[in-house]
């Protein structure tokens, strides 16, 4: 996005004082980081803001968030029944339907909803989106905006941002890290946050129930014929057996990338009466694309995908249905 496009976000949301930021449902370190530090970023400025998500923020993210800014819905009804929302500020998607059931519910009937994102959107629905799918990250893009704000980085504001880059761009390796993710990333430096504490508050720190499970599922790995397709699942009986949860496990797939020959990695993780597809490339191969096939979306790099699951549902079938459909994509795209 150009310099205008960041002064236009910048000269919409000063229009309002009470303003609510929400982001996706099940919400990564990308979405979290960029609602938290917008919204402390605006109180700087004297504005009336709540980050409200379907959820209660995890235990795990708490110090991402320490002026307590994120409420669940239910706790910001109860609390905050006189609050009369002038915008809405959705991050880290470009669909309300993504900020969950009763969030989305919540949300549309307001006037004055936008997007900030990096995800692929489609244009016929651009509306009030701000989105830039150059950027790195949702949080590289906040940055900016924080920046064109004309408010200075502290570490309260750095930290978010500089995890949700951190994060999204699974520590600098895909290839839509610039040299403007770096330079945003060296100025949150100048603030005194400490990368190796940040990189271990986020990745580190694993009970040891994560390693066994993280050492069963790598044992289980499979891979087609000529090795150029990889993939590992997750059971739900997986979980409770390493009493492990859903959050503990998003960068498992990640380990898949270093096997030699392997252009996509897959990882098949079953959720609430839901398989969910996870897909990962080094970004030569399009998996945002195999995920739209598919009936997801995301990157070229990093995608996903969702499969309902109702009961007697074969999920045997599920995988080899999609790794078929994966290598059929390859055959097709080198023709």
């Amino acid at each position: 996005m150009g310099e205008d496009i960041y002064q236009s976000l910048k000269d919409t949301i000063l229009k309002y004082n009470n303003i609510i930021i929400t982001t996706h449902i099940v919400p990564d370190a990308d979405g979290l980081g960029s609602q938290i530090s917008l919204c402390m970023a605006l109180r700087k400025l004297g504005k009336n803001v709540h980050c409200v998500n379907e959820e209660a923020l995890l235990d795990r993210y708490e110090y991402l968030d320490p002026e307590k800014t994120i409420l669940s819905l239910e706790k910001f009804l109860k609390t905050h029944k006189e609050f009369k929302t002038e915008l809405v500020i959705i991050v880290d998607t470009n669909k309300n339907s993504r900020t969950g059931l009763k969030m989305s519910q919540f949300i549309s009937p307001f006037a004055n909803i936008i997007y900030i994102d990096h995800h692929p959107y489609d244009r016929k629905n651009f509306g009030q989106h701000f989105i830039d799918v150059a950027a790195a990250a949702t949080g590289q893009i906040i940055g900016s905006l924080i920046k064109t704000l004309g408010i200075p980085f502290d570490q309260k504001l750095a930290l978010p941002l500089y995890t949700a880059i951190l994060i999204d761009t699974n520590t600098f390796r895909y290839p839509t890290v610039s040299s403007n993710t770096h330079t945003l990333i060296a100025e949150l430096l100048e603030t005194g946050i400490r990368t190796t504490k940040a990189y271990n508050d986020i990745y580190g720190a694993k009970k040891l129930h994560h390693m066994h499970l993280l050492g069963h599922i790598l044992k289980n790995c499979q891979t087609n014929k000529d090795n150029s397709i990889a993939w590992i699942c997750i059971n739900k009986e997986e979980f409770d057996q390493y009493k492990t949860d859903l959050e503990d496990t998003h960068a498992y797939i990640n380990n898949l990338l270093v096997l030699e020959e392997v252009k996509i990695a897959c990882m098949f993780r079953e959720e609430d009466k839901r398989i969910k597809l996870s897909l990962r490339s080094h970004g030569d191969v399009d998996v945002g694309e195999i995920a739209q096939e598919l009936g997801g979306g995301g990157h070229a790099h990093s995608a996903a995908t969702v499969f309902e699951l109702p009961p007697g549902h074969d999920k045997q079938k599920i995988i080899e249905n999609s790794i078929k459909k994966i290598e059929e994509y390859l055959i097709n795209s080198k023709n």
